[in-house]
């Protein structure tokens, strides 16, 4: 009953969040940004693809300062690239129809652009010490660019919300999804998830950064590639209707009533509001949490990893669940699937955000989606994608609890971060989820408002006025 009421008290705070001030804020940083930078997600986008290249290499040489530049991007990948993009992406899909797709895509192209500004601005803020520990993030630019008390306090609740969020709460979204799916795929007690889990990440997380790091390194392609591979055969499959997918994505952006029902002004406010909240979740532009992983990077300047930073919103989103968000469209919505007239009717007792992709995987690479293969690919996608996540985002929560408590808190944060690992295999992941979002959108506030005052600084290193070499700044600190 207490839950009821929390959950009902949570989901209003977010849906006036997410419906109208959130969706205003991410928009317009995001158009403010492409437009500042002259669409530096367009124009600098192959430099971008070239800086990954020229510095792709698996066997991590230990830096001077931080971590390679192509480590930090699949650390950030492996922090993106989580269980939102096949739970929250299905979740969108069923309360938004397809349509919230589109709106995913508007607010990750636009979400490219700031993810760039954060980036340049959490790496020309960072702190290094004198045994090149890196100290950065959004709390340093937001004390950048608000002074004194004023300061002070949005980089304290910023810092209070990434810990929430990207520390707990998270967590706890990440274990959820997956002791869900194992349980239906497997019939894994959520407790037996739950030990097990937290004993792996224990062990992976008790060793330094650079030790997750590598870890992160070998996983992150690995899981990206078992995924798009059983994605691009289930497409290939399903060929005659990928063009029908693509066309329901555009047309029920725009006429969302016809498939999820209620008027055209409601309809479209659930389709846009679903696509910026699952899109935030996925992607985290605008969040300030993906900062924390290329503030770790060691580059010549702020700009040549803003450009990296910033293909990761693109592969997260363009990519990962666009192939996804198409396998469950063309399985599912299209004439001979089993949502082709609306999520209504019995389906509704069977069909949820958690097994949709799995449906729908399984509907083209076994007959018997609960018990066959298709199941079981998206469960071991899932165990990757919420292992990664859960790696990676532990860094971030740690820097901030440092940040706000000094370097004592750190083990008393490692062992609160396993408890939440293990509750979250056995809450309610209805609740999980709106506490996820209720704290993303917490961090969003200082993070935007510092992003726009330090506008000067984003557009001299995206014009190449101020791309001072970090490892010469270190030295003078």
């Amino acid at each position: 009953m207490m839950q009821e009421s929390l959950l009902a008290v949570i989901s209003t705070i977010n849906a006036y969040m997410f419906d109208y001030i959130l969706i205003f804020l991410l928009v317009s940083v995001g158009l403010w940004y492409s437009f500042q930078t002259r669409f530096v997600q367009v124009r600098c986008f192959f430099e971008g693809v070239r800086n990954i290249l020229r510095g792709m290499s698996f066997s991590g040489e230990k830096q001077a300062v931080g971590i390679t530049s192509f480590r930090a991007f699949l650390n950030a990948v492996g922090a993106q690239v989580g269980t939102g993009n096949i739970v929250g992406a299905s979740g969108a899909i069923l309360i938004g129809g397809p349509g919230a797709i589109f709106w995913m895509w508007v607010i990750a192209f636009l979400g490219m652009a700031t993810m760039y500004a954060e980036t340049v601005c959490a790496l020309s803020t960072r702190k290094v010490d004198a045994d090149g520990t890196v100290r950065g993030g959004p709390v340093y630019y937001i004390l950048e660019a608000f002074k004194g008390r004023s300061g002070k306090f949005l980089a304290a609740l910023f810092a209070a919300s990434t810990i929430v969020s990207a520390g707990l709460s998270n967590f706890m979204v990440q274990s959820n999804s997956l002791a869900s799916t194992l349980n239906v795929t497997f019939g894994i007690s959520n407790w037996v998830t739950g030990f097990f889990l937290t004993v792996v990440c224990g062990f992976i997380l008790k060793g330094s950064i650079d030790r997750m790091s590598a870890f992160t390194e070998k996983l992150v392609p690995i899981m990206s590639y078992l995924f798009i591979g059983g994605a691009v055969a289930v497409l290939i499959a399903r060929i005659q209707y990928v063009p029908d997918a693509l066309y329901m994505i555009f047309y029920y952006a725009f006429e969302p009533q016809a498939i999820i029902g209620g008027s055209f002004g409601e309809a479209l406010k659930i389709a846009v509001s679903q696509g910026a909240k699952r899109g935030l979740f996925s992607n985290e532009a605008g969040k300030g949490s993906i900062p924390h992983a290329h503030v770790q990077a060691n580059v010549r300047n702020p700009h040549a990893q803003g450009v990296v930073a910033m293909l990761g919103v693109f592969f997260d989103t363009f990519v990962v669940l666009t192939l996804n968000a198409l396998v469950i469209i063309s399985t599912m919505y299209t004439a001979d699937g089993l949502l082709a007239n609306g999520y209504k009717g019995d389906v509704t007792d069977t069909i949820n955000a958690a097994n949709l992709a799995q449906t729908a995987f399984g509907s083209v690479l076994d007959p018997n989606a609960f018990d066959g293969f298709g199941a079981q690919f998206v469960a071991l996608c899932l165990c990757l994608f919420a292992l990664s996540t859960i790696l990676v985002t532990y860094t971030f929560g740690k820097m901030n609890i440092v940040y706000l408590f000094g370097d004592k808190a750190d083990r008393a944060y490692f062992i609160l971060i396993l408890l939440f690992i293990f509750a979250g295999t056995l809450g309610d992941s209805a609740l999980v989820w709106e506490v996820n979002d209720l704290s993303n959108g917490f961090m969003v506030f200082p993070n935007v408002f510092a992003l726009i005052v330090l506008t000067d600084r984003v557009k001299s290193a995206c014009r190449g006025l101020k791309k001072v070499s970090l490892l010469k700044r270190k030295e003078v600190r």
